[in-house]
């Protein structure tokens, strides 16, 4: 694995810059808040393997629906999620790869035996 270069701190960083980074740590906080709960993580296991319907989430989860559903909707607050209607039946799937590169991090640090 490539060695990580994280950015400096210091004077030399213009005002437009340091503006720049906050709001990249704001939308990271808000990224990682939402997986802070384990429902909203496990959907988002459940959807590394591709879409799913708000009824297969919630045999696979073993939740309401309505729990289920307000999981949903913090997931695609942040733009982790897209929902896909067809007919009554509202199918969810990954918005893009973020959420599977975070998976993969925390599969590696937890779940490994």
């Amino acid at each position: 694995m490539a060695a990580l270069t994280l950015p400096a701190f210091d004077e030399s960083l213009s005002d437009t810059e340091l503006e720049r980074m906050m709001e990249k740590a704001q939308q990271a906080s808000d990224v990682l808040k939402a997986l802070s709960h384990e429902g909203r993580l496990l959907i988002l296991c459940h959807l590394v393997t591709g879409e799913k319907s708000v009824g297969e989430l919630e045999r696979l989860l073993s939740a309401r629906q309505a729990a289920v559903s307000q999981q949903l909707a913090r997931l695609r607050l942040e733009g982790l999620v897209r929902p896909r209607r067809d007919g009554k039946t509202i199918y969810y799937s990954l918005t893009d790869d973020r959420p599977r590169r975070i998976l993969e991090l925390i599969y590696e640090l937890y779940c490994k035996a």
